[in-house]
């Protein structure tokens, strides 16, 4: 499987780590901003990469199975759909795209080709993730879940100075939720499918944008609450609570330590850190699904990616659009 990345931020960075774990997939390119190429020269002579593009439709004319997209959210889908266009299939770093119709008119426009698609969200590919799954069910009706994914930016000081870096810029479509509680609203729904309602409270920055906050999932018999700051730090941690038991994971997506699992009297630990690279796993399974020609896999793995998007456009539109 030959792929090309597209970016030279710390996500691409990340994804090249992991990759190295990976060798059934081929890294043939990297694609960097004309201002950033002396940064894609770095990635490539690190990671061995052949070739080093500054022009995205010169990229899209190599020899290509995939492009991963990992540059800024706000761009996702306008390179997503030329490299669809290109007969390419992707692999888009999360959020798939900024906004629930975008992220539907990629989906449609490469099922219309034949073409793959998939978000790159590391748990949901992890071998513990089906197992919590099995595990759930001990603990009776589930009743809440509490996710929280809180982790002071390294940017944050400087947006304090009024020195906006993507992650905090609106024109970006940056903002917390779409950068961590994203994990948090993919941990609960596929698990436990679309809520009724969606209710989203945020603390806003000077430029509106949205720096902590609270997603509200309500279902028939359960609530579930994300929350997620770049303002702020705490324990990071995902709990589920049935009227028999609860299960709790410690850990942020990026840095899994331990699931805790008590029934009644009866307490379980089970040791879930990812061996290698936390992305390995997502990997491995992109590449077995496409080389496999499961694409009923794929539609899957697309209709969850596809409402966790709507869920988010939900919670975005709860903020007010003149703050």
């Amino acid at each position: 499987m030959k792929l090309a990345i597209v970016g030279t931020g710390m996500i691409a960075g990340e994804a090249l780590k992991a990759l190295q774990y990976v060798p059934q997939i081929e890294t043939v390119a990297i694609y960097a901003r004309p201002q950033s190429r002396a940064k894609g020269e770095e990635l490539a002579r690190q990671y061995g990469i052949a070739k080093v593009f500054t022009d995205y439709d010169e990229l899209l004319r190599e020899d290509l199975d995939f492009v991963y997209i990992g540059n800024i959210n706000s761009v996702h889908y306008e390179y997503g759909m030329k490299a669809l266009a290109a007969g390419r299939n992707l692999i888009m770093e999360k959020p798939m795209c900024s906004r629930s119709e975008q992220s539907h008119s990629l989906a449609e426009a490469a099922q219309k080709q034949g073409l793959y698609v998939f978000e790159a969200l590391t748990f949901l590919h992890a071998p513990f993730f089906q197992q919590l799954r099995e595990l759930i069910p001990q603990l009776g009706p589930v009743r809440l879940i509490q996710c929280n994914y809180s982790k002071y930016s390294s940017r944050y000081d400087r947006y304090l100075r009024h020195d906006v870096a993507p992650v905090f810029d609106p024109a970006c479509d940056g903002g917390t939720l779409l950068d961590l509680n994203i994990y948090n609203l993919n941990f609960v729904l596929a698990l436990f499918g679309a809520p009724m309602t969606v209710h989203y409270t945020a603390r806003l920055g000077f430029n509106g944008i949205d720096t902590s906050g609270t997603v509200v999932l309500s279902y028939p018999q359960m609530v579930a609450s994300c929350t997620a700051a770049k303002d702020s730090f705490s324990p990071c941690f995902d709990m589920i609570q049935g009227e028999k038991g609860w299960l709790r994971i410690n850990g942020s997506p990026d840095d899994l330590e331990k699931l805790e699992l008590c029934v009644g009297e009866k307490m379980q630990i089970i040791r879930i850190s990812p061996e290698g690279h936390r992305m390995v796993d997502e990997f491995k399974a992109f590449e077995q699904i496409y080389r496999e020609k499961d694409y009923e896999k794929m539609l899957h793995y697309l209709r969850h990616s596809l409402l966790v998007a709507d869920v988010a456009q939900k919670a975005l539109d709860c903020i007010p659009a003149n703050s």
